[in-house]
């Protein structure tokens, strides 16, 4: 919004009228109409491009802070439209008696006319007649617009009578907009001044509440068309929530009401308070530099911040990386923050209106539900809850807590008023207030007793309140996380985690989530649970690994809370653990009972076990749509009843020759109900290594058994169909055994279009490779039926040697530009105690579609044997584990084997890197 006439606005107005003369003098000797314009477009192009650089180098020194810059561009555009009507009207077609009629005027509208401009915004002109535009006017809009276009200028236009401009700002609310915010360029100024007059005595006036209703019904579709969330990780500046537009929005209707022309007129007015109106204003300066720098990086009008354009913003505008986190991940923050003060002020000012009887307040709801009684010291205002006097409100700062507590239990909206006077009393919330066990008890009702405590939670943060009250908040609130796997801010992921969490607790997800609304219903400690989910991510955003820091500060919150030592203890475990079982499942064979073994001593009780199996299910839900899938329920599933099992039956049960003979016994079984006679069920058995047996599910053994059944030598056999529990296609091959067999299937699967999640290979007696893949197309599903003949020939093709796969590879491997930026540094590590008999190699980097067949090619060339490979990708990033024996069958226990492989797999990465970048 526009404050005042600033000094460059001056400045522009002296080089205007220097930019006039010198164009007359160039141009006095020149009379053919072609060269005119062809003279003037050349020199006001080199003018342009002199002073928009001065304008990016004065915007370079004050990178955060746009409003001159906005303005700057605004004034230059005024400069040069001046420039072309002048040659338009004196040289091309000058008038020398002209009639009434014969009359002009240039107006800017939209952005334009509130002289705020991009460097790559549209020029939106009305060119105004008194009445029907005349040959005159025509020829001169005509000119005009074909020298603009030379120039390289985006116009949007439109030419109009006075009268037309009542009659379609009537009839369409764009247009009503546009015309809100029309300022006078050059041309005939009595004319602008006659439409500014009729405009509010004929129509805006008397279409007030109209207006309002329709620019806000406008704002609710356009947050919803942007994903309804403030804190959407790629926001768009212009049209997001808490973006430039709802400012905007702000502004259309104060002077719509009131006719202000600068946001600090509603201050005298009464609108808003003196700290409000500078979060306006520094909102706005913010967001206009961040659109600017947009425009500027990309050569043209680009309004979403997506992740590549973050970073380089970030570095434009000063932010630098420090040990703990990225420049662009406080840049970020400052961002949220910045769009979640907008929202405030959005509130503040509908209010007003509502009080003012200029909006009709939302709430025909209320006529048709039993309304509540409030609790003393608390009403109901215009069907919002508010206070009854502010003096006792203030005079105990428990209050605060209460109002929230209070909407909660009636499901009666806050009143904005008492949300302004929450926000500036912030300060009463001192050690005292953050300790009293009422204001505890307060608190940890809202979080227990009402049944969705994610509306108060998320309100309470948007205001401040939550870090007022447990100040170790404050760090993580709009913090950014700078990668593609999380798609909400700490706090907001917190939040939908404890939102997850009641849904789960109202019995929202018996199908989805048996085992955890099994446990929830079974009965838990709600009050662990609930403040170990609010606080699992408290140590994000420092140098110290976040689970081990986070613990540490949830101990001491839960201490102070009151807690018992039992549950301080249990709250602290779980926050310092609260990745482990999502590590141990998505990353390890979860079949191989060294990791189990572990994992259960590492949990001890079954109580701990089940707390952490909810808090790990509404920690991957609230991450973000689509995150959650049957995939990683199976396996979270598994993993919980593998070890509650082995809690319950002590460890021992948890041995490789039990299970050995379990498979087998159940295969026999299986086989026998399918007709195999005793004796080629007994070849089948004793054809496999005792590796064979624990690592898959008897459906698995069984199709392998039929798949190898009469097999030729030279014979590929494959069966694909889908795993309905697992949510992933299983694809299982038997052909004879040969060295880089893994890879060159993993290359074919991937060639596909594939995603694998996880693998095993086993080799048979008789010199057979048993492999089974579980693949996802690119949505994470199941591949559909009907894609499965096209994928079952591309394999073909790629084992036959038709396809080379580290050819094809090449072009696919390509990071998307977007994803770029992410840095994910890559980690290798060697674990020769998570298992019995294998050495797991984990690999932890940016993901790529050619990389798991260039890890495993490297293997091969190194002659270690893949047994098993757990594939778990969080969005650019993946991790592959791979369980693997050396050439002899052993582990590998020599650290120069170790240390020479590491570097093998480290070239292969940077080499498939180099390769698709060559692309």
């Amino acid at each position: 919004m526009t404050e005042s006439a600033s000094e460059p606005g001056a400045q522009f107005h002296r080089d205007g009228e220097e930019l006039l003369r010198a164009l007359d003098a160039h141009l006095a000797e020149t009379t053919e109409p072609k060269q005119i314009r062809s003279q003037t477009v050349a020199m006001l192009a080199q003018a342009r491009v002199d002073q928009m650089e001065k304008i990016t180098a004065a915007f370079a020194t004050h990178p955060r802070a746009a409003r001159e810059t906005v303005r700057a561009i605004a004034y230059l555009t005024d400069e040069i439209v001046t420039a072309i009507h002048h040659v338009a009207v004196t040289k091309l077609h000058p008038q020398y008696s002209p009639s009434d009629g014969e009359r002009l005027a240039v107006l800017a509208v939209g952005g334009y006319g509130r002289a705020e401009m991009a460097p790559a915004s549209d020029v939106d002109l009305l060119f105004l007649t008194p009445w029907k535009i005349t040959p005159w006017a025509e020829s001169v809009v005509e000119s005009m617009l074909y020298m603009m276009w030379d120039l390289k200028l985006k116009i949007g236009h439109s030419i109009r009578s006075v009268d037309d401009c009542l009659r379609l700002g009537e009839a369409d609310m764009v247009i009503r907009t546009s015309l809100v915010e029309h300022r006078l360029v050059t041309g005939h100024a009595p004319l602008a001044e006659e439409l500014r007059h009729r405009l509010w005595d004929e129509l805006f006036d008397r279409t007030v509440p109209e207006f309002i209703e329709a620019k806000l019904d406008e704002r609710s579709a356009r947050h919803a068309r942007q994903g309804g969330q403030r804190y959407v990780l790629e926001p768009n500046v212009k049209e997001g929530k808490g973006g430039l537009r709802d400012l905007q929005t702000l502004y259309w209707i104060a002077k719509y009401i009131h006719r202000v022309d600068r946001a600090v007129e509603l201050v005298d007015m009464g609108v808003f308070a003196r700290d409000e109106h500078l979060a306006f204003w520094q909102a706005e300066d913010f967001l206009w530099a961040v659109r600017s720098h947009l425009h500027l990086i990309a050569g043209r009008p680009v309004d979403v911040l997506s992740f590549d354009m973050q970073v380089e913003v970030a570095r434009r505008m000063g932010y630098n990386d420090t040990s703990a986190r990225r420049g662009v991940e406080y840049f970020m923050q400052d961002y949220f923050r910045h769009a979640t003060r907008v929202g405030e002020l959005t509130r503040v000012f509908l209010t007003e209106l509502e009080t003012r009887h200029v909006r009709t307040a939302p709430f025909l709801g209320r006529l048709f539900r039993r309304r509540r009684k409030m609790r003393p010291g608390f009403i109901d205002q215009q069907g919002r809850l508010t206070y009854e006097t502010e003096t006792a409100f203030l005079a105990d700062p428990l209050n605060i807590l209460r109002l929230f507590e209070e909407s909660l239990r009636t499901g009666v909206l806050i009143h904005p008023d008492a949300m302004r006077l929450v926000t500036a009393n912030l300060d009463l919330f001192d050690e005292k207030v953050q300790s009293d066990p009422e204001a505890i008890r307060i608190f940890m009702d809202m979080l227990l007793k009402h049944g969705n405590p994610e509306r108060a939670l998320r309100r309470m943060n948007e205001l401040g309140v939550l870090a007022a009250f447990i100040p170790e908040f404050e760090p993580v609130v709009a913090m950014m996380q700078f990668n593609v796997y999380h798609h909400f801010t700490v706090d907001e992921h917190s939040i939908q985690c404890i939102a997850a969490l009641a849904e789960i607790e109202r019995g929202e997800h018996p199908e989805d989530l048996p085992l955890s609304s099994e446990i929830i219903k079974a009965g838990v400690n709600r009050r662990v649970i609930y403040l170990a989910t609010l606080l699992h991510d408290i140590g994000k955003g420092r140098r110290e690994d976040h689970s081990i820091l986070g613990a540490r500060i949830a101990r001491r919150i839960a201490t102070r809370f009151g807690f018992s030592q039992e549950d301080v203890d249990t709250v602290e475990w779980l926050v310092r653990n609260h990745l482990l079982m999502s590590d141990v499942a998505q990353k390890r064979d979860i079949s191989d009972p060294r990791t189990l073994r572990d994992f259960a001593k590492a949990v001890k009780t079954r109580k701990r076990l089940d707390k952490l199996l909810v808090l790990t299910v509404c920690d991957i839900r609230g991450v973000g749509p689509g995150t959650w899938n049957n995939w990683k329920a199976a396996l979270l599933r598994t993993l919980h009843q593998e070890t509650a099992a082995a809690l319950e039956n002590g460890l021992e049960e948890l041995n490789r020759d039990k299970r050995q003979t379990e498979a087998k016994r159940s295969l026999r079984h299986m086989l026998v109900a399918k007709g195999w006679e005793a004796k080629a069920i007994r070849a089948e058995i004793s054809r496999h290594y005792d590796a064979y047996w624990p690592g898959l599910p008897t459906q698995s053994h069984a199709i392998f058994a039929e798949l190898l059944r009469g097999i030729g030598p030279d014979e590929i056999r494959i069966d694909l169909r889908a795993d309905a529990d697992r949510d992933a296609t299983r694809t299982a091959f038997v052909l004879s055994d040969h060295p880089g067999i893994f890879s060159r299937l993993a290359g074919a699967l991937t060639l596909t279009g594939a995603n694998v999640v996880d693998a095993r290979t086993y080799t048979t007696r008789d010199g057979y490779a048993t492999a089974v893949f579980w693949i996802q197309d690119a949505e994470g599903h199941p591949f559909a039926e009907d894609r499965l003949p096209k994928l079952r020939q591309t394999i073909t093709r790629t084992l036959s040697g038709e396809i080379v796969a580290r050819e094809a590879f090449a072009s696919r491997d390509k990071p998307k530009k977007r994803n770029r930026e992410f840095k994910f540094p890559t980690h290798i590590t060697f674990d020769n105690e998570g298992s019995d008999i294998y050495t797991i190699v984990e690999v932890d980097t940016r993901d790529r579609p050619g990389l798991l067949y260039d890890l495993t090619r490297t293997l091969a060339a190194s002659h270690i044997q893949i047994v098993s490979a757990v594939i778990a990708t969080f969005g650019a990033q993946v991790v592959d584990s791979f369980y693997v024996k050396d050439m002899f069958g052993l582990k590998l226990h020599s650290d120069s084997k170790r240390e020479a492989l590491e570097k093998k797999l480290r070239t292969a990465i940077a080499d498939g890197v180099k390769r698709a970048e060559a692309e």
